[in-house]
């Protein structure tokens, strides 16, 4: 019988929204046999933790960073309590981690080691924003950050559009929250003016906006987004 622990996924609320609003009582219960976390930022997660219940001392909890800066050859030394018979946490900074996250790395390598894999419920802005978008649901593509130079990003907004409509499937992508204007206009600029595009913005939060139209019907509103957590659907 093996003695090694669980590795969890734990997700974390989207925004300041009330944890019992987003996050399940149970995960709490996960999260008082879990003494070791592997998260995006130290700071953050100890604060998460707090405001969910924790009832351990967090001083006596061990946190690795994985992040864009941490190095594959570290990942080893983060997983190795379990091996010890410890459970772990995998946490991101929002949202569900292994989920344009680099906890990805992490439960890669638990997978090839064979250890046991738990994810925990709690929100997902990529599917939150797809149920309540009216696209197609059944086919659906979540294509992360298109690119910075602008050029390069309306040939890709323009290959997202022709999916839509050669395949039926629904693309999702999100930008950096400074920028989320300017990929606004990207697409109001360079889309059929029947595309339906469906912004999400705020999810979970209660300035939470979800709300589908044409790029022509898009054209006639006033739409601030900027440095506010958001993301694009085209379908």
């Amino acid at each position: 019988m093996s003695n090694k622990g669980t590795l969890y996924l734990i997700p974390v609320t989207l925004g300041d929204s009330p944890i019992a609003q987003v996050i399940p009582s149970f995960n709490t219960e996960i999260i008082n046999e879990i003494d070791v976390y592997i998260v995006e930022n130290i700071k953050t997660a100890r604060r998460f933790l707090k405001k969910s219940g924790l009832l351990k001392e967090i001083d006596e909890l061990t946190f690795f960073e994985l992040n864009k800066r941490t190095h594959s050859t570290e990942l080893s030394k983060f997983i190795k309590p379990i091996f010890d018979g410890k459970n772990v946490g995998v946490m991101s900074e929002a949202g569900c981690p292994g989920v344009a996250d680099p906890g990805a790395d992490i439960v890669a390598l638990a997978q090839q080691k064979n250890i046991k894999v738990v994810p925990l419920v709690g929100p997902s802005s990529i599917l939150l924003a797809l149920m309540a978008s009216g696209f197609n649901g059944q086919s659906f593509c979540f294509n992360g950050y298109l690119p910075k130079e602008q050029k390069d990003r309306i040939g890709k907004l323009k290959e997202l559009e022709r999916r839509v409509k050669t395949q039926q499937q629904t693309q999702l992508f999100i930008e950096t929250p400074f920028r989320n204007d300017n990929i606004l206009e990207d697409l109001l600029k360079n889309c059929f003016a029947t595309t339906l595009l469906c912004i999400a913005v705020d999810i979970t939060l209660p300035s939470e906006r979800i709300t589908t139209k044409t790029i022509e019907e898009w054209k006639k509103i006033k739409l601030n987004l900027n440095k506010r957590p958001c993301i694009f659907l085209i379908g």
